[in-house]
């Protein structure tokens, strides 16, 4: 891995790879009436707030939309325990006031991203088209995917693609088999970076001073870690950037084994990772890495080759009139 300003080092032995860093129903419907549900509803798991803190009302700019703030707020507070809310509930969790509220979600019902049932709100797929339109604007999805695909064709297990988000990593594409493992992972999903493989391998590519920040951020996954010893952590970070793959060994979750390679662009500078997953019974460690090593170093360089081609393709600006 190459930090942004320190020279890069190669080896070519295999499998090791140094890692090169660097409202109602819709306009003039009624307000929602909080009617008493026929039968009673459990109550959410856990805080209704316990991830994404409001960001309506912390606009430092003159320039800042508080109404999309706020929007954006009641989108974000709906998540795995909290698939469908109350008004109140959701007033609750984004610290708005129930008219503003109902307000916000009559204009997103009426375009489509939130529907109503009875005295309940919840997304709707097409919410998906927000995350989506991040993926397609990157194009590293659809230089990975056939390759992933590919990968998932010859090992028989799952592969993802994921990127580094402050101390998590962040979901950007998946290739899953039908097999059951102890943690639901789908695009969008966080993970904290350390106790994973691809994790691993993103830390590893960060300069001193960037990994220090990065893991001082915190983190926003549902998954709760202990406390790592720093020291113990740049150590095995060392050996993920002299060998260019990472292991994760049960770590995220039991029963949760992974490997990760990293994905680069024509300079040598990380840009995803990309992972095989088995399940510890099924797969020990060094079947792993003797049957599935070898395709996922293959895979990473094929789509960073894919993706070194078209991002040197010359390009031409084209001047606003």
């Amino acid at each position: 891995m190459r930090p942004a300003n320190q020279p890069s080092s190669r080896t070519t032995s295999c499998p090791t790879r140094p890692v090169r860093a660097a409202s109602g129903a819709s306009g003039g419907a009624e307000r929602p009436r909080r009617a008493t549900p026929p039968h009673p509803r459990p109550a959410p798991e856990g805080p209704i707030r316990e991830r994404n803190q409001p960001i309506a009302g912390r606009g430092a700019s003159a320039n800042f939309v508080e109404a999309l703030a706020r929007g954006l707020d009641v989108i974000g507070a709906f998540g795995d325990s909290h698939t469908s809310m109350s008004l109140a509930e959701i007033a609750a969790a984004t610290n708005l006031a129930r008219p503003t509220t109902h307000r916000l979600l009559a204009t997103l019902i009426e375009l489509g991203f939130v529907r109503q049932s009875g005295s309940l709100f919840e997304l709707t797929p097409r919410i998906l088209d927000l995350g989506y339109a991040f993926v397609s604007s990157q194009g590293l999805w659809q230089v990975a995917r056939p390759h992933l695909e590919a990968l998932v064709g010859r090992t028989g297990e799952s592969s993802s693609m994921a990127q580094l988000s402050g101390s998590d990593i962040v979901y950007t594409a998946r290739v899953a088999v039908p097999k059951i493992i102890a943690l639901r992972v789908e695009i969008g999903t966080r993970f904290p970076a350390q106790v994973t493989s691809q994790g691993k391998v993103l830390l590893a590519a960060l300069a001193p001073d960037a990994l220090r920040r990065t893991l001082a951020e915190p983190s926003s996954s549902r998954v709760v870690i202990a406390a790592r010893d720093p020291a113990d952590l740049a150590r095995e970070l060392d050996g993920v950037r002299a060998r260019g793959w990472a292991l994760a060994d049960e770590e995220l979750a039991p029963g949760v084994r992974s490997i990760a390679a990293p994905v680069s662009d024509s300079t040598g500078t990380v840009l995803a990772a990309v992972n095989v997953t088995v399940h510890a019974a099924e797969t020990p460690t060094a079947l792993l890495l003797e049957r599935h090593l070898p395709e996922l170093l293959a895979t990473a360089a094929a789509i960073s080759a894919d993706w070194g081609r078209l991002d040197a393709r010359p390009y031409v600006e084209v001047p606003e009139h």
